[in-house]
């Protein structure tokens, strides 16, 4: 048996996405990010989707993430990730023509040695710290770290394609701060051509950046969060106001109703009342699901084509809301979806719940299907408007 919740994820809608972002650019590379199983939506549907909508380049966080991609893919994709632990074994990344990042000395003896292991020239791209206080080399350590890799490249084990770092504000755009990391990249590309690299791809900024700031496109963008129809700060656009669609619907069914007297608790320690004689749906999704307790008495639903919340808190694996009156056990609750449709988004979850829309997505756990439609070629079909039942 299969369980109740679905989670269908529309590829073309991921595809057009990437088509808006590029719409924007003057001709830079873009590096489609489905790191986190693409943001929850399943990593290897939706890099097989960005790839055919015209992606130039994937990204990862996790090295691990990068090595089951390539054997899901095949060879031809070019791959970045930037996380391994500082014992990892980067061999087999070698072996697999992964572009690793280097933020270390010891990261950079430990490709080197991969590449002597495999016989394999590594092919690494180098980050610098502009302003995150995360990863990567500090500006200062930077002149070193090229004149290191540069060495390597001349004996043969590594190749520098990429220098890169990542922006901390680029969703406050008059904060003034990705000027100054503009800058500070600035300063680490000097450093680096100074060191003899010749480096084919320059790239900062990530979603915010590539929305917000034109001066950080260099050779290549990284959009994560726009592919998936999220804005990546609502209280500057929404996602609508951004021309991007929702890749994820997630629904379940209602499997109880029942009414109740005016009074009645609701739920784990009756936080929620019923205000007059009310009729309560069961829907089968909970914590364990990834549904945020936080979202307890506050985050939207749409049931029958009308708007309801979560009533009571969320449990693990359930949770109850207020029917609207034409609602029916066996009616599909939309979580969230896309506005277009007149569902709630997984941005407005994110602000009920004290988060970003980010997080509503990625959490979201395995047991909800994920449905594809689409292969990301395609033109996304008009939406089901839930609110009047008629197309969008």
């Amino acid at each position: 048996m299969e369980y109740p919740s679905l989670a269908e994820i529309d590829l073309d809608a991921l595809g057009a996405n990437l088509r808006t972002v590029r719409s924007g650019l003057d001709g830079q590379k873009v590096l489609a990010v489905v790191k986190a199983d693409a943001y929850g939506h399943g990593r290897t549907p939706c890099a097989r989707a960005a790839l055919a909508a015209g992606a130039d380049f994937l990204g990862v966080a996790q090295l691990a993430e990068a090595l089951e991609l390539r054997a899901d893919l095949g060879p031809h994709p070019r791959i970045l990730a930037w996380i391994y632990g500082p014992d990892a074994d980067l061999a087999p990344a070698v072996a697999a023509d992964i572009d690793i990042t280097v933020s270390t000395f010891a990261a950079l003896d430990a490709v080197a040695l991969a590449a002597r292991t495999t016989g394999r020239r590594a092919r690494i791209q180098l980050k610098v710290d502009t302003a995150m206080s995360r990863g990567g080399f500090a500006l200062e350590d930077l002149a070193e770290a090229a004149t290191r890799a540069r060495r390597l490249e001349t004996e043969g084990l590594v190749r520098v394609v990429g220098l890169w770092s990542h922006l901390a504000r680029a969703d406050e755009p008059a904060c003034g701060l990705t000027e100054i990391q503009v800058e500070r990249f600035e300063q680490a590309r000097a450093a680096s051509a100074r060191a003899g690299l010749d480096i084919e791809l320059h790239h900062l900024a990530a979603s915010g950046g590539t929305l917000w700031h034109p001066s950080t496109h260099y050779d290549m963008v990284r959009p994560g969060i726009v592919l998936y129809g999220l804005s990546p700060e609502p209280a500057i656009a929404s996602a609508a106001e951004l021309g991007l669609q929702a890749v994820m619907t997630l629904s379940a069914p209602v499997v109880l109703d029942r009414r109740v007297p005016a009074g009645t608790g609701v739920s784990y320690g009756h936080t929620a009342h019923a205000g007059s004689p009310a009729r309560l749906g069961l829907i089968p999704l909970g914590y364990a699901d990834g549904i945020a307790r936080s979202a307890s008495n506050s985050a939207p639903l749409s049931i029958a084509g009308a708007r309801t919340r979560i009533l009571g808190r969320v449990c693990m694996d359930q949770f109850v809301v207020e029917l609207p009156e034409a609602a029916a056990v066996g009616d599909d609750a939309v979580l969230f979806g896309d506005a277009a449709a007149g569902v709630p988004t997984a941005d407005e979850w994110g602000a009920a719940c004290g988060t970003i829309g980010y997080e509503i997505v990625t959490r979201l756990g395995p047991r909800i299907e994920r449905r594809y439609l689409g292969d990301g070629t395609g033109t996304p079909p008009a939406r089901k408007d839930e609110t009047k039942g008629s197309p969008a």
